[in-house]
């Protein structure tokens, strides 16, 4: 029988580990990886990059209208993101606009040219996406989005 003392110096073993034939989060990376690369090259034409697709979407979706509701929606660094949108200001797609009750916060928004460019670009991720997903049905798309929707209900 053991004492007081070493049942309070005892640890609950760690779990064992999940004996999976795959590993997904590595299958997951490896698809984001081939998806953003392919995307790149289909963007290119348009001198926009998938990480820039990404913010404009969230900016024409209104996902997100300032910097740091773009960062915490894409989990992106603070000064990563401001370079990101000085590039896409230079390009002349998005605009600063103070916000109109807190000085503090600057409002980000797509311009007209931002705009008329965005259809382009989500023909151009459609594209790499019929290609990520040829030779799967309607059924296969449907689990697969609900898979990856349960896994992120999860977190």
């Amino acid at each position: 029988m053991r004492s007081m003392s070493d049942s309070a110096l005892a640890v609950d073993p760690a779990p064992a580990p999940v004996d999976h034939p795959y590993n997904i989060p590595r299958l997951i990376t490896f698809v984001r990886v081939a998806v953003m690369d392919a995307l790149d090259r289909e963007l290119a034409p348009y001198d926009i990059s998938a990480a820039q697709l990404i913010v404009l979407a969230h900016l024409a979706n209104g996902e997100a209208d300032s910097a740091a509701g773009l960062c915490k929606g894409i989990s992106y660094d603070p000064g990563a993101m401001t370079r990101m949108i000085d590039r896409l200001e230079q390009k002349r797609l998005i605009r600063r606009r103070p916000h109109p009750e807190d000085r503090r916060t600057v409002n980000l928004e797509l311009t007209p040219e931002g705009r008329a460019l965005y259809p382009r670009l989500v023909a151009a991720k459609d594209a790499v996406q019929r290609q990520f997903l040829r030779g799967f049905g309607e059924a296969d798309v449907e689990t697969l989005a609900g898979l990856l929707q349960r896994m992120l209900a999860n977190r």
